[in-house]
């Protein structure tokens, strides 16, 4: 899901990073002391998690985690996502350090969203049904990051707007696999330490 470097025209790039700038402000001034060994962990899991990638056109498709990211960080996830695609991009020349911005928006506002779709139905479902809220998150963070990243291509170049559709079907697939691993893991989680996705 990274965008990679020299697609994206000059004003999404100042987008990108106007907005992941307010992310990463809001995310820190949300993240307490306590909680950043927590936020640690999971940035080096995303990290690892998208290293194995399979490029596809402007961009790739790759795990992302996202949707565990924001139920288990909130907005803890923006800095969490921001360190681990900065080493992304400095260690593997993965993704970049010019669509940093954009890549960190990306992928911190799908995790937010599927955190916030796990909280929304979460109350809602009895305790036996715990794995649908998760399975739901991961499935819609790769759909809402997999729609931004089509969007960030859609307004840079017309010649991307193909590239885009082929992303989006691509991951798709992908977004299945991912509600499974949330929904596993939060499944274990909530057995072993429930503090930390109740």
């Amino acid at each position: 899901m990274h965008i990679s470097e020299g697609v994206l025209s000059p004003p999404v790039l100042a987008a990108g990073w106007a907005l992941a700038a307010g992310g990463l402000a809001a995310g820190l001034k949300k993240t307490p002391v306590e909680k950043l060994p927590e936020t640690a962990l999971v940035s080096a899991a995303l990290f690892l998690a998208s290293l194995v990638h399979i490029p596809l056109g402007p961009s790739s498709i790759h795990l992302t985690l996202l949707g565990l990211a924001g139920i288990l960080l909130g907005w803890s996830a923006a800095p969490a996502l921001f360190i681990a695609l900065l080493l992304q991009g400095f260690l593997f020349q993965f993704g970049g350090l010019l669509s940093l911005g954009v890549n960190t928006t990306v992928m911190a506002a799908a995790a937010l969203a599927g955190g916030g779709v796990y909280r929304v139905l979460l109350p809602r479902v009895p305790p036996k049904f715990r794995a649908l809220p998760a399975f739901a998150a991961g499935f819609i963070a790769v759909v809402a990051g997999t729609a931004l990243v089509c969007a960030a291509l859609f307004f840079s170049d017309a010649d991307l707007r193909a590239a885009a559709a082929l992303l989006f079907a691509a991951n798709l697939p992908l977004a299945v696999v991912e509600g499974l691993i949330s929904a596993f893991i939060t499944a274990f989680l909530s057995k072993m330490l429930p503090q930390y996705v109740s």
